[in-house]
């Protein structure tokens, strides 16, 4: 057989390099879609500590009496505050429980409370807001209505 007849097997240089910047864009994709996914992976949880905030706050408000129960008004303790209205304008950097004690770990919350005049079916009653906001780019609004019952 003569040296012209036989079929070498292998690639020529130009389909090595188009190979390579195949691989090449192939990868650049995965790398990133990789990168994404490790930058907001965190996203849910904070997610989902905003709406346990902003629940827990939304609670509290709502458990106070419509009216207040002593006649006095410009209660500014966490713990001393003792109807719906009270909580008007009330904001916390961080997150904290009733008694005003910082929580641990939610340092990075900002959360706000508004309360306003409503009425709903007639009935006169507090629209209480709560916002949270986290450096984060969350950010979440609950409402709630407080009746006089």
């Amino acid at each position: 057989m003569a040296a012209a007849d036989r079929h070498e097997g292998g690639f020529t240089l130009i389909e090595l390099v188009i190979s390579m910047v195949v691989v090449a864009i192939a990868l650049g994709g995965v790398l990133m879609v990789i990168n994404y996914s490790v930058r907001h992976s965190a996203d849910p949880m904070l997610q989902h500590q905003a709406v346990a905030i902003a629940e827990s706050y939304l609670e509290e408000v709502l458990l106070r009496p419509y009216a207040d129960p002593d006649g006095s008004d410009g209660e500014t303790v966490r713990n001393l505050l003792d109807d719906v209205d009270d909580y008007e304008g009330w904001s916390d950097a961080g997150a904290r429980d009733q008694e005003g004690t910082a929580i641990s770990g939610l340092e990075a919350y900002r959360i706000s409370v508004a309360v306003d005049d409503a009425t709903l079916n007639t009935v006169a009653c507090k629209k209480v807001t709560v916002t949270v906001r986290h450096a984060g780019g969350i950010e979440l609004t609950l409402s709630g209505y407080r009746m006089d019952y």
